[in-house]
């Protein structure tokens, strides 16, 4: 239902966008998929996974992000916090799929972008994760602590790229729960079409260095960037395939998700 919910609100926004798209939310198209835009930020994604490697064929995910970022110091840090709400599917010997819901383990980031300019924004900057999960099969019992980089270009108002490097590790938490060890590679690339509208990618290559267990997907999806008074919309929907996995991961994924910049 909850996935239900996210993909009716995404069909909406793309109907208001129909009828209120403004000439400005073109100009701005660019900067409403940069990371570390200097603008406060609220966004609602969705990961529907219903096809995982090293799993039953009827187990699934989904986990749905609420993130909220905010610029301080004139634009100089950026402070993004993350939350997750995760399902999982797990069939039963009787044939029937039995699900866990709750919250998982939260994470928060703060940058210091050390080159910001309309074209190119860099920053790098700690990295934490809380053991927040109310259900132990939803995270991992473990403070982890490590470091993210992100990098945005856009010196063409036709094609705009970059990426998002992260690595954290275990410190404390619960003394009976694995240590954690991983990292992630998220490219992510737009691609103009104008009025608004650009298809894009944003897969996230995950490496469980602890376990050796990995997954490496592509993607390729659509948005549309819209303007409401002082607030820059952005709703698209992604599929994403994994080229190669090991563990379990998902094989195939939707990444939907709608993006509000508060300008």
């Amino acid at each position: 239902m909850k996935t239900l919910r996210i993909r009716v609100c995404l069909f909406m926004c793309f109907l208001i966008s129909i009828s209120v798209f403004s000439q400005e939310a073109e100009g701005n198209a660019a900067q409403a998929n940069n990371p570390l835009a200097n603008m406060t930020a609220l966004n609602f994604h969705d990961y529907y996974m219903p096809k995982l490697s090293n799993a039953p064929d009827d187990a699934y995910m989904n986990t749905a992000w609420v993130r909220f970022a905010k610029p301080l110091s004139g634009g100089k840090l950026l402070l993004r916090v993350s939350t997750p709400i995760s399902t999982i599917g797990l069939p039963e010997v009787n044939g029937n799929v039995k699900t866990l819901n709750g919250l998982g383990d939260m994470n928060a980031f703060m940058s210091y972008n050390f080159v910001s300019n309309p074209t190119t924004t860099m920053g790098a900057g700690p990295l934490i994760t809380a053991p927040t999960s109310t259900n132990q099969a939803l995270g991992t019992g473990k403070w982890q602590a490590g470091f993210a980089f992100v990098a945005f270009f856009a010196k063409s108002p036709i094609f705009q790229y970059g990426a998002l490097v992260t690595w954290q590790t275990s410190f404390a938490g619960q003394s009976d729960r694995e240590s954690t060890n991983n990292a992630a590679f998220q490219p992510f690339y737009f691609w103009q079409l104008g009025k608004g509208l650009y298809l894009r990618g944003a897969p996230i290559w995950y490496f469980d260095i602890k376990n050796d267990a990995y997954s490496v997907p592509i993607a390729l999806g659509i948005g549309k960037v819209i303007k409401l008074n002082d607030t820059m919309i952005n709703c698209f929907i992604e599929p994403q395939y994994s080229m190669l996995t090991a563990g379990t991961q998902p094989i195939f994924q939707v990444f939907t998700g709608i993006n509000l910049q508060f300008m």
